[in-house]
């Protein structure tokens, strides 16, 4: 599969998806990984590249619960 350009809010939708699957507990994280790849057509390492983006950043879902521990 050829990688795909993605726009910044495109990236933060797949890890708001991502972040929100795994938070779900009905699926394990491997399975989550495969299931945001699969939704939104993008490669194991596009995932992990905005995985790590989306933790640096502080990306939403993220930085909604810094703003409640606040």
């Amino acid at each position: 599969m050829r990688a795909k350009r993605l726009t910044v809010q495109e990236r933060k939708d797949i890890f708001q998806a991502l972040v929100t699957a795994q938070d779900s507990g009905g699926i394990s994280v491997p399975e989550s990984r495969q299931q945001v790849t699969r939704d939104y057509e993008i490669t194991d390492a596009q995932l992990r590249q905005i995985e790590e983006e989306g933790l640096e950043k502080e990306w939403p879902p993220l930085d909604e619960a810094v703003q409640k521990a606040g």
